[in-house]
C-alpha cells in the first residue's frame, strides 16, 4: 500500500488527518515499526488503531492495560481445567514424563492478545492501549515482542511471529515511559483538534447535523477546553455525542437553555458542570453566552 492509497482509505473511513500523521502512519507500516502515540485522554489515539485496521482490512486485537497487568492476561495462560481433566483420564498411564510433556502443548494454551496477534495466520493490528497504566515490569516484558516480534514461553520456548502485526501503543502520559520502549517505536504526539479540525470531524462523522449547529458546538467545545476551571477536558467522542444529542432534540441553535439541558453529554462530572455555569466563556457565534449564565 502506498501513501496515497492509505490516505484514500482514511478518507473513506471519514477520518480527519493531517500530512504529518498520514506520513508517520505510512512509514511505520512500511518499516514494520511499532507506533507510540501520546496525548491527552480523548484526543483520538485509540481511533487511529481502529482506522488502520479498517484501512488495512485487518482484525483489531486490543490489549487494555491497567496496573497489575501480567503475562497471564496479556500473553498466555494454561487451560488448567483441561490439563486436570487430561491427568484424570490418563492417570493410569505408565509413562508419567510423557503425560507431563503432553500437558504443555498448544491445545492447552489459551492465547491472550499478545500471543494471538503474532500467531495469527493473517496480519492484525495490535493495539496496546494506555501502556502508561501498566507497571514498569510489564513495559520491560514487552521489549522482546517489540524488538524481535517473538515471545518466550518457559514450557515451550521461543514463539516467533507467523505474521508481523502493526503495533499501536497509546499513552496518556500518566507516568514516563522508558527510553528502551521509546527507541523501539516510531512516535506521534496528538493534541486536541483546533476549531477547524473539530468542525471537519463533526461534518465528516455527523453529516446530517445542521452545519450552523456544528460550528456552534465546535466553538463551544474549544472554549470549554480553554477554561482552566474545567478539570476533564471534553474529548472528540464527547463532542460528537453532544452534537448528536442536540440534533436528536431537534435543536438548530446552541442556546444557553440547550447547553444547560445537554451539559451531561459534553461534561462528565458535577464539578465541571458547576464550573461551566460559574465562569462564562466568551460569547459564541450564536450570539449567546453559551458557556455561562442563561438569560432570565
Amino acid at each position: 500500500m502506498d501513501l496515497q492509497t492509505l490516505k484514500l482509505k482514511m478518507d473513506q473511513a471519514h477520518y480527519i488527518y493531517d500530512e504529518t500523521l498520514a506520513t508517520v502512519l505510512y512509514v511505520a507500516l512500511k518499516l514494520g515499526r511499532p507506533l507510540l502515540i501520546e496525548g491527552a485522554a480523548g484526543v483520538g489515539k485509540t481511533e487511529i488503531a481502529k482506522v488502520m485496521a479498517a484501512a488495512l482490512d485487518r482484525d483489531l486485537v486490543r490489549l487494555q492495560c491497567y496496573e497489575g497487568l501480567d503475562e497471564s492476561k496479556a500473553l498466555y495462560e494454561w487451560n488448567y481445567q483441561k490439563q486436570l481433566l487430561s491427568i484424570q483420564i490418563n492417570k493410569d498411564d505408565s509413562d508419567k514424563a510423557e503425560l507431563t510433556d503432553s500437558l504443555f502443548r498448544d491445545e492447552y494454551l489459551l492465547e491472550r492478545p499478545l500471543l494471538k496477534s503474532i500467531k495469527s495466520e493473517k496480519p492484525v493490528v495490535l493495539l496496546i492501549d494506555e501502556i502508561d497504566k501498566a507497571d514498569e515490569e510489564f513495559e520491560a516484558f514487552l521489549l522482546e515482542l517489540l524488538s524481535d516480534m517473538q515471545v518466550s514461553i518457559p514450557e515451550i520456548g521461543t514463539v516467533k511471529a507467523n505474521t508481523i502485526p502493526f503495533v499501536v501503543l497509546t499513552s496518556n502520559r500518566a507516568r514516563p515511559l522508558s527510553e528502551a520502549l521509546r527507541r523501539r517505536c516510531a512516535y506521534l504526539y496528538i493534541e486536541y483538534p483546533d476549531m477547524e479540525k473539530e468542525l471537519a470531524i463533526l461534518r465528516a462523522k455527523l453529516p446530517h447535523v445542521d452545519d450552523k449547529l456544528c460550528a456552534q458546538v465546535a466553538l463551544a467545545v474549544q472554549q470549554l477546553r480553554s477554561n482552566e476551571a474545567i478539570l476533564k477536558k471534553p474529548s472528540i467522542a464527547e463532542t460528537l455525542d453532544w452534537a448528536a444529542a442536540l440534533d436528536a432534540l431537534g435543536v438548530k441553535e446552541l442556546t444557553p437553555d440547550a447547553l444547560r439541558q445537554t451539559a451531561g453529554f459534553i461534561l462528565k462530572n458535577s464539578e465541571d458542570i458547576a464550573a461551566m455555569a460559574q465562569k462564562p466563556t466568551e460569547e459564541c457565534s450564536c450570539g449567546h453566552n453559551c458557556g455561562g449564565h442563561h438569560h432570565g
